[in-house]
């Protein structure tokens, strides 16, 4: 009789290939290759700000370039962004001291106060374009700066020639000479001032004590960014500035027109209250507070000029010292 079977003995399975799924599992063991970068990925935040930056370029003119993300300082010459004021208070004293706006970014569904509505009406009245952006297409435009909704974008400054706007000046005074305003030209040069805040003052006191003009060096110089607008206080709307390729040739050159330069220095020869020059056609020239006036600047002037001040005060701030010597200067001039 034949011996029984083991259990399950005839189910062994045959050794060698057999039916399978395909290929199917080996193919998910592969993984999906390599993963997406951020900005193709629907759901990241590089995402959404590739296809604001997308949006931003199909609107612009055909040829227009993405001029990429904007800072609040600083940023002049071929190639750069307009300034940016940002923040609720800053942007609204900007737009009442008459800052040259060209744009104001606001974001969606922001909380309306009391400045966001005299900023709408401000625009309003100037004709400046109001554009709704998301938060973060704010924070790409100011670069994650502190701006809580509100962005104002500023066209850069035009400058006019150094050199010609002190001929100008000049002119302009030879020929109302023979009439009842003889008042003498008064123009401030800045050399080495770099804080915005020091040009902006100095612009509003070259205004409240009937200045002319304020002549920049275009190295090593701040400009008329939004920071010097606001500081001004409206008053760069109303004084030319204009830009020197070179500092020294154009006080030279103003020398050789008529006028009389005086910098300004703690340790000059003549005390303020004895500046006899102050009802002459005036260049006064001030230097940076650390560094003060450069060697050939200082060459040049017809006098040093120092403000007495406490001994235990080494030296005043540069647009304090020049808003101290314009009223001097416009005292002496009324008597």
């Amino acid at each position: 009789m034949a011996a029984g079977r083991r259990p399950g003995a005839g189910n062994s399975k045959k050794k060698g290939p057999s039916v399978g799924t395909g290929g199917h599992g080996r193919r998910r063991l592969e993984g999906k290759g390599p993963t997406p970068k951020a900005e193709d990925r629907p759901y990241h935040k590089a995402h959404k700000m590739k296809k604001a930056a997308e949006r931003r370029n199909a609107a612009r003119p055909k040829g227009a370039a993405d001029r990429g993300p904007a800072k609040t300082h600083n940023r002049r010459g071929p190639g750069k962004t307009e300034d940016l004021v940002t923040g609720r208070n800053s942007v609204l004293e900007s737009l009442r001291s008459g800052i040259p706006a060209k744009t104001l970014f606001i974001a969606t569904r922001i909380e309306v106060d009391d400045r966001i509505r005299e900023t709408l009406k401000l625009c309003a009245e100037a004709n400046v374009p109001v554009l709704e952006a998301t938060k973060p297409e704010l924070d790409r435009l100011t670069e994650d700066a502190v701006h809580q909704g509100v962005v104002l974008q500023v066209p850069p400054y035009e400058y006019e020639d150094a050199e010609d706007l002190l001929e100008s000046v000049m002119g302009q005074w030879q020929d109302r000479a023979q009439g009842e305003d003889r008042r003498p030209p008064l123009v401030v040069a800045l050399d080495g001032i770099t804080d915005p805040r020091n040009l902006g003052a100095i612009i509003r006191s070259v205004s409240a004590f009937a200045g002319d003009a304020v002549i920049l060096p275009e190295r090593r110089s701040t400009g008329v960014t939004a920071t010097a607008w606001k500081t001004s206080a409206g008053a760069a709307a109303r004084v030319p500035v204009g830009k020197a390729t070179n500092l020294n040739r154009a006080v030279e050159k103003a020398k050789a027109n008529g006028y009389f330069v005086v910098g300004l220095d703690g340790g000059g020869d003549v005390d303020l209250p004895g500046l006899e020059l102050a009802t002459e056609p005036l260049l006064v020239v001030v230097g940076s507070e650390g560094k003060g006036l450069s060697r050939l600047i200082t060459e040049n002037c017809d006098q040093i000029v120092s403000i007495p001040i406490d001994s235990a005060m080494e030296s005043l701030n540069a647009s304090m010292a020049v808003g101290i010597t314009l009223y001097e200067i416009a005292r002496r001039r009324a008597g």
